[in-house]
């Protein structure tokens, strides 16, 4: 994983709501955000496979030097799904059995047959299971680091690989 040059670091300033803006004080805000994006390449080698992004998350906070906001993680695949567990060897293998038993391979699938789709990578069953684990997670940035509990991890389910896949990083800075 690494922040992809092709993708560069993009910035954008939002300005507060001016004070005859129609809009109540409390919805008013004085705060400037600095909005950033990066973009990390995960390479995976193997069909269903498990990648842990938090430290290459928290490493884009920091190079930013944000201390208060917001971190968006998306995937930009259809196939790649973000969740966060905890970073624990038996719960990951259980976890990747919990998603092959609740979606099999191996059921007929309609994005799998050739007169009802043009796919011919026969992976609707992994379609269906990013759907079921979810594309993006937010995450709040307090004191400099990323608002996680002591045990999670922010995780890349791979479910269509090998492959190589970009995950957005955008965060919004509280300055």
């Amino acid at each position: 994983m690494n922040s992809d040059s092709r993708y560069p670091t993009n910035s954008a300033v939002l300005d507060e709501a001016p004070a005859d803006s129609g809009l109540p004080p409390a919805t008013r805000s004085h705060t400037v955000a600095r909005a950033t994006h990066r973009v990390l390449t995960v390479r995976t080698t193997t069909r269903l496979e498990l990648v842990n992004l938090t430290s290459q998350v928290q490493d884009a906070v920091k190079a930013d030097q944000v201390r208060e906001g917001l971190v968006l993680v998306s995937s930009m695949h259809t196939t790649l799904a973000l969740v966060v567990n905890e970073w624990q060897e038996a719960l990951l293998q259980d976890l990747k059995e919990m998603i092959g038993s609740v979606i099999p391979a191996d059921r007929e699938y309609h994005h799998n047959d050739p007169r009802q789709s043009d796919c011919d990578r026969k992976n609707a069953h992994s379609h269906l299971q990013a759907a079921l684990l979810g594309h993006s997670l937010s995450f709040g940035v307090i004191d400099g680091k990323l608002s996680l509990g002591q045990f999670q991890a922010i995780i890349a389910a791979e479910l269509d690989g090998p492959r190589e896949r970009q995950v957005t990083v955008q965060i919004f800075s509280f300055v």
